[in-house]
């Protein structure tokens, strides 16, 4: 009896000790309390007060990610399950930012905030979701990483079903839903199988990959394919990029703003910890290396080639993200352990444009009522700010210089030939090739924004009454859109302070 009491004991003082390298997510913890109680008691006085508990949260938690940036990583923090490095001390950053721009969406959103269920829950679903998201980026065991994918899983769900007040939504809600669940199963028992092979959860362990190099490459490779079903579901890279469209298109447009930056962010992070948690020459790293290689080849072409071929903006910046997340793929297959630089400014560029381009596609929807690339027609005198900032970053996402946009894909594919020449590996040529043709292909589907707003007049029996944007979200855009040309022509301004 006294040594159990001893073993726990000892097991606490361990988790204690371990606690101040997770104090961004003691913070988050303490501000999900705290929304919820002010959710219950105090938004009946205030009705913003929930709203700034989120938000004070969420920016503590950043400012205390950036505190730990230079200091050492803790070693066997939660028993060895998660590693909270500088790597994702930066990724944490980043996460709080596209948290923070998506709840100022929220509330600048008119159908949440006339919608009966207010927005008090939200908030609270948002800073779980933001805990999962940072125990993704620091997660080195399968289990901590299945739970945090869960965890992020379960409040997106409820953020894309939250308002459900039109079949459209409920179906995107549904299908979300069902698809997630089936992806976790998958995953799960791909888990399972590499706990049978290696006797170890610890992927970054040496137990582990010597098991899993010793395990027939046949059956490594069937494995990873399982696990990857669960982690390809939340990056939305082909061929588990199915549920993007119609969920993208049918979620509230805060809600797909959000999904579509911060959990590729943090799913990107984990996918580089997992990559080169393994020796390259090693069996299993080579095995992944070729799936994703093929997948970020597929992704980039499906996710560009479809959306030539969308009238909807949302569902067009949907099948965009898809193509991104491709370009993201290549960015971390060419990414050297320790040297993370451009990776980081890839991801924070990204996090600026994409956040940016649909924030401004919710209130031009919430203001005028256009969806359609045909409803933009005439909108550059309607809401000439507006679309100017519109523009800007669809010129940035697309990759022209002077954005950060060209900066960060010139970047990437100046590591990419790099590795080319250091590995010869022919792989990194057909991501270049694909890379540099879809970025002209990309042209001919974001130049029609542009091109309906200011060169072409609405139709005669399109009539549209345009509301005044809301000048506070509004100048937030604008010091976004701002931003990518600062970090186009400065791009050492975020450079130097990954470095």
């Amino acid at each position: 009896m006294q040594a159990t009491q001893f073993h726990i004991t000892s097991l606490l003082d361990q988790v204690i000790s371990g606690l101040p390298g997770l104090l961004p997510e003691l913070v988050l913890i303490a501000a999900f309390v705290l929304s919820i109680f002010s959710g219950v008691f105090v938004d009946r006085l205030w009705r913003h007060s929930t709203l700034a508990v989120a938000l004070l949260g969420m920016i503590a938690a950043a400012v205390c990610s950036g505190l730990e940036l230079r200091t050492p990583a803790a070693e066997n923090l939660l028993f060895g399950t998660v590693l909270p490095d500088a790597f994702a001390g930066y990724i944490r950053i980043f996460i709080a930012a596209a948290c923070i721009l998506f709840a100022l969406s929220i509330v600048a959103n008119p159908d949440f905030t006339a919608h009966r269920k207010k927005t008090a829950d939200l908030y609270s679903v948002l800073i779980a979701v933001h805990i999962g998201l940072n125990l993704m980026v620091m997660a080195t065991h399968w289990l901590m990483l299945f739970v945090a994918i869960e965890l992020v899983s379960i409040g997106s769900y409820i953020m894309v079903g939250y308002l459900a007040k039109e079949a459209r939504q409920t179906e995107a809600a549904m299908k979300y839903a069902l698809f997630g669940a089936v992806c976790s199963a998958v995953m799960l028992y791909g888990l399972s199988l590499l706990y049978g092979f290696t006797g170890s959860l610890e992927f970054t362990a040496q137990p582990f990959i010597d098991g899993l190099t010793a395990t027939p490459p046949l059956l490594t490779t069937l494995a990873l394919l399982l696990v990857f079903t669960g982690i390809g579901f939340k990056l939305s890279f082909v061929p588990f990029h199915f549920w993007s469209p119609d969920v993208y298109q049918g979620a509230p447009t805060p809600v797909t703003a959000f999904l579509s930056t911060a959990p590729k962010i943090a799913g990107m992070a984990m996918l580089v910890r997992i990559l080169y948690a393994w020796p390259e020459s090693s069996a299993p790293a080579q095995s992944l290396h070729t799936m994703l290689l093929v997948a970020a080849i597929a992704t980039m072409l499906l996710g560009n080639l479809a959306a030539l071929r969308q009238a909807n903006v949302k569902r067009m910046m949907a099948y965009s993200s898809i193509g991104h997340t491709g370009f993201l793929m290549m960015a971390a297959l060419a990414y050297s352990a320790g040297d993370y630089t451009v990776l980081l400014f890839y991801l924070a560029v990204y996090t600026i444009m994409n956040m940016g381009v649909f924030m401004l596609a919710d209130h031009i929807e919430s203001r005028t009522g256009a969806t359609d690339l045909a409803a933009y027609n005439g909108l550059g005198k309607r809401v000439p700010l507006a679309m100017v900032c519109f523009v800007i970053l669809v010129i940035s996402l697309t990759g022209i210089p002077p954005t950060a946009g060209f900066v960060s894909k010139l970047l990437i594919f100046s590591v990419v030939f790099e590795r080319w020449q250091a590995t010869g590996n022919p792989g990194m040529i057909g991501l270049l090739i694909v890379g540099a043709l879809t970025t002209v292909i990309s042209l001919f589907y974001y130049f029609k924004v542009p091109l309906n707003a200011f060169l072409k007049k609405p139709d005669a029996d399109q009539t549209m009454e345009t509301a005044p944007l809301s000048g506070g979200l509004l100048w937030l855009i604008v010091i976004l859109s701002g931003a990518t040309l600062v970090f186009g022509i400065f791009p050492q301004w975020l450079t130097n302070w990954f470095g």
